[in-house]
């Protein structure tokens, strides 16, 4: 019997695993029947034209797993029983999906299903978002940040034969290693000082936060969230029917005022707010933790996108200011790691772990000790450390190309909130744009980009926040080179939607400065303006040509460039910043406001200028 085999020479799988794979979807599919006698390995090496061990080999392997059986000077036969598991019912018309998906079917399955888990409302990325040029999707990440070869090495060593055998005991109790290097490496750096039973293995902090809302909410609990904030959080909350407020968020962080008085429980991300990435200020930190003693309030902690400050330090976690035994505090391994990586952690008081324990023990019974040994190992061996180092930078470089690319290209975007790190910005756009049609033209050219209204509880939340549409752009996705060119693209469609909402030189009555004006109310002058990360940013025109610049609170952000004047235009080129290329600009002043257009006529960016008299002019050059 010749069997219809095709191998791929572009597969990550060899010859021999290709020849196996497709012998057993053969044999399962029953295009092998139980019984039938098989091509040799001679014939089918000849038909594949490759070398007789190869499919030998493959043989051989099917022979050990049961599909196939040896029979001495008869050959090799499918074995009769490896099909003795799966059903052998004929399907008719009556049995067929069709049926199964019916009104009356699906009406009858609605009456049956008493808790109804809602995930509908929350943006879905593509499936295949790492075959889009320009994923700026937060929270997934590209393959080039996988440490594949420390993490193997890590594997390695759990599943030696010592290892293995402690891995296979059969209790809820979690890996002793990986606690220990948890206790002593992970949270030490937070602040947190913590013992073996404060600690509780979780598959990720998403199933954390799961246990505790299981064991803390029902429908007499009241419970404070950010808003915007987690959609699952939320989602995982409505189970309980616990009553959710929804308590605004600003520069500083969650709100801490009476309305979350009569709230049992507080959860917020303090480290790097999600979605906004905002990180909650020492102030605000001291205010929460008051209330939470005064009131005998329960904080719960979400510290999962922690390592991330890209300016200062970072700050401390809630769960080390003093009042450790109402913190609740949730952490996780990056799933950056390892692709499916789910390895999260809880501490808090002892009486809860144990509870926690119980309930982890009755939806999945055992814990994954295998993950939870390499997991140990990875940490024991610094590949966790040196593995953030990497990630921290590769991040940072990200982020800082996505600021300066909207900077560049969306000047007058304004983002929501100001931060100091994370991994994505929100983004405003012009009026009257239709964020959904804008998001699905942009994946049509491969730009994915994510809608935040779905962070907010409360849709009037949303529209007081935004009169304008706005969307977030996250970095963990997309090479770095690539940033530039999917914002330059962006901004393009975002131009094409707003039409005739573009200002533009026509509709000004006043005429561009000529080149004797352009000198004299320019040079010398100081101008200032806000980035479109929401900070300030100063640009001193000498009149000798020369331009300094300072950005930030702190002016962290410097650069040097020089001006001139041609035909009309302001010429301007700085050293690192605008990607240190040169630009010609018709300039528009009213009173102290300044208005630069480019050569299209469209307005690209507005400041203010300081009134400088010349014998300061002088004094400049």
């Amino acid at each position: 019997m010749n069997l219809l085999i095709s191998l791929d020479s572009k597969s990550k799988l060899g010859l021999q695993q290709q020849i196996r794979q497709q012998m057993v979807a053969a044999i399962l599919s029953g295009s092998i029947p139980v019984g039938q006698r098989i091509i040799s390995s001679r014939k089918l090496s000849e038909q594949l034209q490759v070398a007789r061990n190869t499919v030998t080999l493959a043989y051989n392997q099917l022979i050990d797993e049961g599909y196939l059986n040896s029979c001495e000077r008869k050959g090799l036969f499918v074995n009769e029983s490896i099909l003795n598991d799966r059903s052998t019912g004929i399907v008719t018309q009556h049995n067929t999906f069709t049926k199964i998906t019916s009104p009356k079917s699906k009406l009858f399955w609605q009456k049956k299903i008493k808790i109804k888990p809602n995930n509908s409302n929350h943006f879905h990325y593509p499936s295949d978002w790492d075959k889009h040029p320009y994923p700026f999707i937060d929270g997934v990440f590209d393959r080039s940040l996988y440490p594949v070869k420390q993490w193997q090495e890590a594997s390695r060593l759990a599943f030696s034969n010592v290892n293995a055998q402690n891995m296979s005991s059969l209790n809820e109790e979690d890996d002793s290693r990986l606690i220990e290097e948890i206790r002593t490496k992970i949270l030490p750096r937070r602040g947190i000082k913590a013992q073996r039973e404060q600690i509780l293995l979780t598959s990720g902090s998403q199933h954390a936060l799961y246990l505790i809302i299981q064991l803390l909410c029902n429908k007499k609990t009241t419970v404070a969230v950010e808003e915007p904030g987690s959609i699952s959080l939320r989602n995982c909350l409505k189970l309980t029917e616990c009553k959710i407020h929804p308590q605004k968020i600003d520069k500083d962080g969650m709100i801490i005022d009476n309305r979350i008085e009569p709230c049992q429980l507080v959860f917020v991300t303090p480290s790097h707010q999600n979605p906004t990435a905002i990180t909650m200020s020492q102030q605000r930190r001291e205010k929460l933790m008051a209330f939470a003693k005064k009131y005998g309030q329960l904080i719960i902690e979400d510290d999962s996108d922690c390592e991330r400050n890209y300016f200062g330090n970072p700050q401390p976690a809630l769960c080390s200011l003093g009042i450790s035994n109402q913190v609740i505090y949730v952490s996780a391994i990056p799933k950056a790691i390892a692709p499916g990586l789910d390895v999260g952690f809880i501490v808090a008081n002892p009486e809860l772990i144990i509870q926690a324990k119980h309930l982890r023990q009755l939806m999945l019974g055992n814990s994954n000790k295998s993950i939870q040994r390499t997991a140990a190992f990875f940490l024991f061996l610094g590949y966790y450390d040196a593995f953030l180092m990497k990630a921290n930078k590769i991040f940072q470089r990200r982020w800082n190309a996505l600021r300066d690319a909207l900077n560049h290209y969306l000047p007058n975007a304004i983002l929501t909130m100001p931060n100091q790190g994370g991994t994505a910005f929100w983004v405003k756009c012009p009026e009257n744009i239709h964020i959904k049609q804008l998001i699905s033209r942009a994946a049509k050219q491969g730009i994915l980009i994510e809608p935040v209204k779905d962070y907010y509880y409360k849709n009037k939340n949303y529209k007081a926040d935004h009169s304008q549409a706005c969307f977030r752009m996250g970095v963990t996705s997309i090479d770095e080179s690539n940033i530039r060119t999917g914002v330059a693209k962006l901004a393009k469609l975002i131009r094409e939607f707003s039409g005739d909402q573009n200002i533009t030189l026509s509709s000004y009555s006043q005429q561009p400065l000529d080149s004797k004006n352009l000198f004299k109310k320019l040079a010398g002058a100081t101008l200032i303006c806000q980035t479109v990360y929401g900070e300030p940013c100063q640009i001193v025109i000498r009149a000798d040509g020369k331009l300094t610049g300072h950005a930030g609170f702190d002016k962290q952000d410097q650069d040097k460039g020089r001006w001139w004047i041609e035909d009309g235009c302001w010429f301007r080129q700085w050293s690192s910043w605008s990607y240190g290329e040169q630009a010609c600009f018709f300039v528009i002043i009213e009173e102290q406001q300044i208005s630069w257009f480019n050569q299209n006529g469209r307005l690209v960016d507005t400041a203010i200028i300081q009134t400088v008299d010349y014998t300061q002019k002088n004094q400049l050059v």
